[in-house]
């Protein structure tokens, strides 16, 4: 008797003991024990039954082949960003929620802080990541996006079926006795080109078998809206000196460039002016 039903069968006893003591009839009290038991039972199986399992990350559906990419923004005070980036750069390289490693990572002080990680991850980190990373914080835009790579990995297998069945010919050819030595010299030849291939339609298939099986995650870190504005505003008068002295510059250049011109067109006017007087004096 397993502890649902020894429970429900106690439980039982005792409300048929205190019906006898309400005055119910011997009929009335076993239907409401066997109504008991039941309900014991029922209250034992429902208080055992598992949690209802997490909701399962995005990932591709069986017999697809699709490399999934997310990119995520996250505003937080400009204060806190360096520790939330470090933070999901130890969790990562820790591999707290899955396989998971760090290809890439910048961060940026005054006068605008902020950062960017991107990991590659397993399907289960990408969301536990997003979490750690928006803590204090929020999510402020979020895309994904999936790359088909079933061409490529149908290529791929066709290309390493087609060199490993060539490979196994060529052994089986090179084993023969009456090979001259210039024929061996080919034949090696020949097998080291389709080793060397081999070893590259490997290292593809690899490749493209993981982008499948992990998913590229991009957290670009933003200071709050306010914080960004201040660092504008002081970035703008700290750039006061150098826009005047660009201004003063261009100014002079300006002048500079405008001046001799100047001085010798109003020399060409003066001296087109006195010749003309000279004409009419002449003249009259």
């Amino acid at each position: 008797m397993t502890g649902a039903r020894i429970a429900g069968f106690l439980l039982a006893l005792a409300l048929a003991g205190c019906g006898r003591h309400a005055g119910q009839s011997p009929e009335e009290a076993a239907a409401a024990a066997a109504d008991a038991a039941m309900a014991g039972e029922e209250s034992a199986r429902f208080a055992a039954a598992p949690p209802p399992a997490p909701a399962k990350m995005l990932a591709p559906p069986r017999g697809t082949f699709l490399a999934y990419e997310h990119d995520a923004s996250v505003r937080l005070p400009g204060a806190d960003i360096p520790a939330h980036l470090a933070a999901v750069r130890d969790a990562c390289q820790e591999a707290r929620f899955g396989d998971c490693a760090v290809l890439q990572i910048t961060q940026r002080g005054d006068p605008y802080p902020g950062g960017e990680i991107t990991v590659r991850t397993a399907p289960a980190g990408v969301e536990a990541l997003l979490k750690l990373a928006g803590e204090g914080g929020e999510i402020a835009e979020r895309s994904t996006n999936a790359e088909d790579l079933a061409q490529q990995v149908a290529d791929t297998r066709l290309t390493q079926a087609r060199l490993e069945n060539e490979h196994a010919r060529l052994l089986e050819y090179q084993r023969r006795g009456d090979l001259k030595v210039a024929d061996l010299l080919t034949l090696s030849q020949r097998l080291a080109e389709i080793e060397s291939g081999l070893q590259v339609a490997r290292q593809d298939a690899a490749q493209q078998q993981r982008r499948i099986d992990t998913q590229r995650l991009t957290i670009n870190f933003q200071a709050i809206g306010t914080e960004q504005r201040r660092s504008e505003l002081g970035q703008a008068f700290s750039e006061t000196g150098a826009i005047f002295t660009g201004s003063v510059a261009w100014v002079v250049r300006f002048i500079a460039g405008v001046l001799p011109p100047a001085i010798l067109g109003l020399a060409l006017l003066w001296v087109a002016r006195a010749w003309w007087r000279r004409r009419r004096r002449r003249a009259g």
